[in-house]
């Protein structure tokens, strides 16, 4: 039996949380393929840069990546981006605003702000993996406004407090 078939029977009559999508290609992007799982049971979907051509980054500097779509989340989900691991470890490249959140609401171009923190310029190329998403439910709060807070053995300690 190949691993592949071991994931996907792995997967079968779980409980996983499915929900569908809107997702808009836009022009000039149709050769980007939209975010996609990569394994079986992968927790994010890689997402491809949509540069019209190679993009430098130099190492400190950061660029906006277009990735040629659009989304509709239901309302009660954000998506967030996130770095790719491989390209973290082997190039210093990771994004800015991480996790960055995209809301319900908004319908405009995901892009996603890479920087260099490595020591060599980076080259991105069109339809490179360049991020990855994950969607998750929304927990929204309602603030009870109190005097004191319940105490706990930590208190008020922090930054460290525990070694």
């Amino acid at each position: 039996m190949m691993n592949g078939d071991r994931d996907e029977k792995r997967w079968a009559g779980t409980r996983s949380t499915m929900i569908f999508v809107d997702i808009v290609t836009l022009d000039g992007a149709e050769d980007i393929p939209p975010p996609s799982y990569m394994t079986p049971a992968a927790a994010g979907m890689d997402v491809c840069a949509a540069v019209t051509e190679d993009t430098v980054i130099m190492p400190g500097e950061r660029r906006l990546i277009p990735t040629g779509f659009a989304i509709a989340l239901p309302v009660g989900y954000e998506a967030q981006l996130r770095p790719r691991s491989g390209k973290a470890l082997r190039y210093g490249i990771t994004l800015l605003n991480s996790p960055g959140t995209i809301d319900a609401d908004y319908r405009g171009e995901v892009s996603v702000i890479v920087v260099n923190h490595g020591n060599e310029p980076f080259t991105v190329k069109r339809g490179d993996r360049i991020a990855q998403m994950i969607v998750q439910p929304v927990v929204r709060v309602v603030w009870n406004q109190c005097h004191d807070l319940e105490a706990t053995v930590r208190g008020d300690g922090g930054f460290g407090h525990t070694g």
